[in-house]
């Protein structure tokens, strides 16, 4: 647990904890609207990396804001509201050096029992490209990754997974994918790959996805257990498509991929996750990766290649929403810029999340304790 999750006092908390986690999943599924990233100021509250890719040795430079706004890297089309983000598909890029692209982390964190939506109209692909849409704690990998989005090069199929400290695994999921890669989430195992799970429709990823419309992600970051939804853009539940502000998955039926509890307890290994996009380039992939659907040297024939190669490597997003449970509070805002300069030496500033104080933790256990009682009370349960 991170600090902000200290019981206020062990003697009461925990057996609401002990009741919370007895209850079934599918009660609790409403959840309500706390925050959107959509139209001229989407890109507000996001942070750009602004340094180059040195943390999956991609051959890319991830840009300022600046910079990006500047060359079209990221913008807001004025006639759809929508926001894109795209490698530099313009420029000629001399050897040795590496190709401008974007990766953007939103600035609040959003704890357990949040959800978070994106629509997406476009997804990159393309021999080199790796995009991924997905989460990770201020501190990894004590705080958990959750990659909703992933895959490379010319892959059709979307690939999900858990990225944590030892000890979390994947164990009797409830999910619709039979593809299951690995089941052990550890950081320290298998060359970091998590416990992965591939959407087994065509439509989740590359030019399947786009030539369907696109679709919408769910992400749920419950007590219970992680799950991840995919809609093709016709089968989007109504709740999404009207933009309501509260939303309910036991209408969503079963994920694509589930991590439940079971066998990973959230609270122990999830802290509250940071929003991630980016798109990088070959990366730490190897070459027998890139030639299962890619022929060619990776950066001597893509990065360095013709800038067409990366017409396709853009994100169109619609918007990103995140939903909270009832009664909660689980967006934590930045309290303060620890420096100028991330561990690993990236340009930028780095934030250390609020919500620490006695107060914040009174407000978050007073918020548990209201929702408890109203599970009791639906189950038809009362106290003597």
């Amino acid at each position: 647990m991170s600090s902000g999750w200290i019981p206020v006092s062990a003697s009461w908390v925990c057996p609401l904890v002990v009741v919370l986690a007895s209850v079934p999943s599918g009660l609790a599924t409403q959840y309500s609207l706390a925050k959107e990233y959509y139209g001229s100021t989407f890109f507000d509250d996001w942070t750009f990396y602004n340094y180059y890719d040195n943390l999956t040795n991609g051959d890319a430079i991830f840009v300022s804001a600046e910079t990006a706004f500047a060359d079209q890297l990221a913008y807001v089309d004025s006639t759809t509201s929508h926001a894109f983000i795209r490698v530099d598909n313009t420029t000629t890029v001399p050897y040795n050096d590496k190709r401008n692209t974007v990766r953007i982390t939103s600035n609040d964190s959003f704890a357990i029992g949040s959800l978070w939506v994106t629509d997406l109209y476009h997804v990159p692909y393309g021999c080199s490209v790796w995009p991924a849409w997905w989460s990770q704690a201020v501190q990894w990998p004590q705080g958990g990754e959750i990659d909703t989005f992933e895959g490379v090069n010319l892959q059709t199929n979307n690939q999900m997974s858990l990225h944590t400290e030892p000890g979390c695994t994947q164990v009797s999921p409830n999910e619709t994918s039979t593809i299951v890669t690995s089941t052990d989430c550890a950081y320290d195992a298998n060359s970091n790959q998590g416990c992965i799970v591939q959407d087994p429709s065509t439509a989740s990823f590359g030019s399947g996805f786009d030539s369907v419309g696109g679709g919408a992600f769910v992400t749920e970051f419950a007590t219970s257990g992680i799950s991840i939804w995919f809609f093709q853009r016709a089968q989007i539940p109504s709740a999404l498509s009207n933009n309501e502000s509260i939303i309910d998955t036991a209408t969503f039926g079963t994920p694509v991929g589930n991590w439940p509890s079971t066998g990973c307890n959230v609270q122990e290994y999830f802290q509250p996750q940071q929003l991630i996009f980016d798109i990088t380039l070959c990366g730490a992939g190897n070459a027998a990766i890139f030639n299962q659907t890619c022929s060619g040297v990776c950066y001597n024939d893509y990065v360095i290649g013709a800038p067409s190669n990366y017409n396709n490597a853009y994100f169109e997003i619609g918007y990103v929403r995140v939903f909270g449970i009832a009664g909660s509070n689980i967006v934590v805002t930045p309290s303060s810029v620890a420096s100028t300069t991330t561990p690993s030496g990236a340009a930028g500033t780095t934030s250390t999340p609020s919500g620490n104080s006695a107060n914040d933790l009174m407000e978050r256990y007073t918020s548990v304790v209201a929702f408890v009682f109203a599970v009791i009370s639906g189950l038809g349960m009362t106290f003597l």
